[in-house]
């Protein structure tokens, strides 16, 4: 673990550093691919900026409103940095709200938009993996496998590992630069990353010893990983119909 990197006097917060050098490569890529996909580069970096800010208002807020009798006694703490302040669903209500307006302002068809902001997601859910092992967070459970990582006095799964190498695996297999990227109807590609990153938080999580557990002991990320990948397939086969039926009429 590395919570922190020291430069001299300086000291930098090295999960926050990952993600944010993610978040770079991540739009550096985007804009690389942006061409394929018929959107301006300014626009991808303009509209992360305006999501990312409405979709972390719109996360506090929906965390203030739940928990407003801890934030009733102390309202300086609303405007607290803990990332852990924020809600999942309020912050992806947030990101959908931006780009219907961003779609609409701009004339831009919002799957396409999807499409193009795609790798930021791949490239980002790498750089999760490599700050959370980091800091320490989405330990892995007791183990003697040989490739097992000695953290808080056990051999553990390194499931910060698991997760950057799957991470890695889907953004190579899914990279923009194919063909058929650009060969299938908008939406498509953005989906099936949404379902592959899905798909392995899936699986991976299972070997996490510090999830959240519901009150019936089931892994509350596993839920909305189910559910997020119930959700791209179904888009993603409703997509492919609908343009299956366009090109036959």
């Amino acid at each position: 673990m590395l919570p922190t990197l020291q430069i001299g006097p300086l000291v930098i917060q090295t999960p926050g550093l990952l993600l944010l050098l993610g978040l770079w490569l991540g739009l550096s890529l985007a804009e690389k691919h942006v061409n394929k996909h018929a959107i301006a580069a300014n626009h991808i970096y303009s509209f992360t900026f305006l999501a990312l800010l409405t979709a972390v208002v719109a996360g506090r807020l929906l965390h203030v409103i739940r928990n407003w009798g801890v934030f009733s006694d102390s309202p300086a703490s609303i405007l607290s940095l803990n990332p852990g302040m924020l809600e999942p669903f309020g912050a992806i209500l947030g990101f959908t709200i931006m780009l219907i307006v961003f779609t609409k302002r701009y004339r831009y068809d919002p799957w396409t938009l999807l499409d193009a902001l795609a790798p930021i997601l791949a490239v980002l859910m790498i750089a999760v993996s490599l700050a959370n092992l980091a800091s320490g967070k989405g330990y892995g459970y007791p183990t003697d496998l040989p490739w097992a990582v000695p953290l808080f006095g056990e051999a553990r799964h390194p499931t910060q590992i698991y997760e950057m190498l799957a991470a890695g695996i889907v953004l190579v297999v899914l990279w923009p630069g194919r063909r058929w990227v650009k060969s299938r109807p908008a939406g498509v590609y953005a989906l099936s990353l949404i379902a592959a990153t899905a798909s392995n938080r899936l699986i991976f999580e299972a070997f996490r010893a510090d999830s959240a557990l519901t009150n019936d002991g089931i892994r509350s990320s596993q839920v909305v990983a189910w559910l997020v990948l119930a959700v791209a397939l179904w888009l993603s086969l409703k997509i492919a119909r609908k343009d299956g039926q366009d090109i036959h009429r």
